[in-house]
């Protein structure tokens, strides 16, 4: 932040604030009023910051934020979990988990003209793994800057801040707030219908496109499926290559977003599989991974749905737990409780 702070920056400013609530605040501040803005937080940063998180949403102002998916505390861990941004997955915020760097920068941009779009008007999560890629270095194409002005034109804020008298955030009655909550949820599903309009926007200027909300590999025929976020999805994609060379017709669903949930590809997906593994990196204490928690209701009533905890805190996640899930899903005629792995060890 030191050395963004002493950058020359054309377009733009970098605002300096005590703690990761003010953070948001400012960011609520500069998008009631008309401008594109953008924070960073993560872990106890992001519970910190929860209040005016929520309060971003519900003001329908299309701010992005890049979170580093971190371990909640104490005890204190910095490496990868998401169960920091998932617990924020009910404030009204879209939600992108990237699996490589490529996709966490393409997303930036993404997810403005997404979040920025008339028929949604709502915030956006880009969501990374922390050290896996918010500490790693790897290629990454970076277009011109006017590329990305012909990919964003300027902000339009319609409820913005101007000089005609009005107020964001004032108490109303109960029906109001019903009315609210319903344009709101109905914005959140437009996202989905909206999503391909930006891939194909994105794709004209920039020649690559983003991955679809459910990014499947060698699924199609599979038998045996795993489910997974983040990073943990390139391994799976090299397990399951081993696994057909083996004679294992396997599969893999990479769940890119998470809010709004995307419930009719995953049933799509899920259609006909008998056997499920759902990889989640995190844990809702008392239930089992969250990401289980969700897509489970979109197998096949038949389908054995199995839900692996994995790599929680930051462990590995090698392909030989890959493969040790794969193991145990294949001894079960029925699915039983979470089951936590060690990964890393």
């Amino acid at each position: 932040m030191e050395l963004l702070c002493s950058q020359q920056i054309e377009k733009g400013q970098v605002i300096r604030v005590e703690g990761e609530h003010s953070a948001m605040a400012v960011c609520i501040g500069a998008s009631g009023s008309g401008a594109r803005s953008f924070t960073a937080s993560s872990s106890n940063g992001l519970a910190y910051m929860a209040e005016n998180v929520v309060a971003a949403a519900l003001m329908r102002l299309p701010i992005v934020m890049m979170a580093v998916n971190r371990t909640l505390g104490p005890p204190w861990n910095i490496w990868a979990d998401h169960g920091d941004t998932l617990m924020l997955r009910d404030s009204g915020w879209i939600q992108l988990y990237c699996a490589d760097n490529q996709e966490v920068f393409d997303s930036v941009l993404f997810a403005y003209r997404l979040a920025e779009d008339p028929r949604v008007m709502l915030p956006a999560m880009v969501c990374q793994d922390a050290f896996v890629l918010s500490h790693t270095m790897a290629q990454t194409e970076i277009p011109s800057q006017e590329a990305v002005d012909r990919f964003l034109p300027p902000l339009q804020v319609p409820h913005r801040l101007d000089d005609e008298p009005r107020a964001l955030g004032g108490v109303v009655t109960a029906q109001q707030t019903e009315v609210h909550r319903r344009q709101h949820h109905e914005a959140l599903g437009r996202v989905l219908e909206i999503y391909p309009e930006v891939q194909d926007a994105f794709e004209a200027e920039f020649g690559r496109r983003p991955a679809d909300p459910v990014v499947p590999y060698r699924a199609e025929d599979a038998e045996l499926l795993i489910l997974s976020m983040g990073t943990i999805g390139s391994t799976v994609e090299r397990v399951v290559d081993a696994a057909r060379e083996r004679g294992i017709r396997a599969g893999a669903l990479r769940v890119r977003m998470m809010r709004p949930f995307p419930a009719d590809m995953l049933r799509r997906q899920l259609a006909g599989k008998s056997r499920v593994a759902v990889i989640d990196r995190n844990i809702s204490l008392g239930f089992g991974g969250v990401l289980w928690g969700e897509a489970r209701g979109c197998a096949d009533p038949q389908a054995l749905v199995q839900n692996y905890i994995l790599g929680i805190g930051g462990g590995d996640v090698r392909p030989e737990h890959i493969e040790q899930l794969i193991a145990d899903l294949e001894s079960r005629d029925q699915a039983g409780q979470p089951v936590m792995l060690e990964a890393g060890q």
